[in-house]
């Protein structure tokens, strides 16, 4: 018998033991049995380092905690105005088939609603990302968007009482928790939280900012109502000719190609005929006009417009948009004074010998690595919110009384009714 199949059956042996522990204090309904399957006892164990009966002490204590909020019970009709704004929803799967949720609660929300309606919201975005979870797949991943909080100690609020319900009733589903954007004060408040917090290892802070240059428009294309914002000429039926439109100092041009997203281009040269003002040529351009005074000389009158001319008749001189400002006398070679720092010495191998055997790639810093840990997330954290896709992925119950037909199902649906 190989090592593997010894740690099998001593796994399956734990396992067995936690369920007759729960048997032995009051029986198991039938859901309750369905939830204690191997996969998540096997959870509750890895949890509590291996001991069966804290592991099952938990176990009962999750099992109270779901007969209590009644996640049997969680529909969608429940959420409507919620899920009308797109607060709490699953965007989609990763490259590993993990669920990916995002949270964009307002501050307002709390003020509005219960502590016990926040609760529910929670788990059963939870349930349904759990649903939609894959055989392959026992993990998932939490996006919380603080970008519409100005309180810092209201989104820390939110944030410990999912990370303690993910943590309690949920071990070992969460594979990583992103922060975006938090106010200012979360920082400090985080440092003092943070070791307190069981799945603070797991949980990043992270900003939008350090990701505007990584924006790609590709994933909208599968989302047509994301696309159809995008303008569509085909749509458009109009006698009146696109082309260029002129006039004294810039040319406005539309192209014909609608394909990019700004289909137009913006000239600062004078393509038109007439002109106001003198039309002899000058330094500033046949328009007189650049990108530093396109703003002042938009309002200005053409003698304004008129480049300062020399009274003796010279050339026309160009304003220095900057005050002259005398230059500092040169410093000769002579008069260069050389200051002797004093040279650093290098630490002998006995002060600090784990200076000669540290990688140079294990000093990443913890922005570089959050960020690093966030990329592959970003597209669903741009992605648009749609309701009808989300609703979609919700299986019975949770999808409530609003059933989702794919138009495929709808299609085939006609053309039997047709044959007949």
């Amino acid at each position: 018998m190989g090592k593997k199949e010894q740690r099998d059956q001593k796994d399956s042996a734990r396992v067995e033991a936690v369920l007759e522990l729960l048997r032995k204090q009051t029986p198991l309904t039938v859901k309750q049995e369905k939830f204690c399957n191997y996969a998540c006892v096997e959870r509750f164990l890895k949890a509590k380092g291996e001991n069966v009966k804290k592991a099952a002490k938990q176990l009962r204590a999750c099992l109270s905690w779901r007969e209590s909020i009644g996640t049997e019970h969680l529909i969608a009709d429940e959420f409507s105005a919620e899920l009308a704004d797109g607060l709490a929803y699953v965007a989609g799967h990763d490259d590993e088939s993990r669920p990916v949720m995002i949270f964009r609660m307002k501050q307002d929300y709390k003020k509005l609603h219960s502590q016990k309606l926040l609760t529910r919201l929670l788990v059963f975005t939870l349930e349904v990302a759990i649903s939609t979870m894959p055989k392959n797949a026992e993990e998932f991943v939490m996006l919380f968007d603080a970008s519409f909080y100005r309180s810092a100690s209201a989104f820390m609020n939110l944030l410990l009482t999912a990370l303690k319900i993910v943590g309690e009733y949920y071990p070992g589903r969460l594979h990583r928790a992103f922060v975006i954007d938090p106010p200012s004060l979360f920082a400090y408040l985080w440092k003092g939280v943070r070791p307190f917090v069981e799945l603070s290892t797991v949980t990043m802070v992270v900003s939008s900012l350090d990701f505007e240059e990584s924006l790609d428009f590709n994933d909208f294309a599968a989302y047509p109502r994301a696309a159809s914002l995008r303008f569509d000429p085909s749509t458009v039926k109009s006698t009146a000719k696109v082309g260029a439109c002129s006039s004294s100092r810039f040319s406005f041009t539309v192209s014909h190609h609608f394909d990019s997203l700004k289909p137009w281009h913006l000239s600062l040269t004078d393509t038109s005929a007439s002109k106001v003002g003198p039309t002899n040529s000058s330094p500033l351009g046949p328009a007189r006009i650049s990108s530093l005074n396109a703003r002042s000389f938009s309002f200005a009158s053409p003698i304004a417009r008129t480049p300062p001319v020399d009274i003796n008749g010279g050339k026309p001189t160009r304003k220095s948009l900057f005050p002259s400002t005398p230059l500092p006398q040169r410093v000769t070679p002579r008069e260069a004074i050389k200051v002797a720092h004093p040279r650093t010495p290098r630490p002998s191998f006995l002060q600090s010998p784990a200076i000669f055997f540290r990688n140079k790639d294990s000093h990443v810093s913890t922005r570089d690595r959050s960020r690093e840990s966030f990329l592959p997330f970003l597209k669903f954290y741009r992605r648009p919110y749609d309701e009808m896709i989300y609703r979609s992925k919700m299986r019975p119950p949770l999808g409530g009384l609003i059933s989702i037909v794919s138009p495929q199902l709808r299609r085939r649906h006609v053309s039997v009714s047709q044959r007949f």
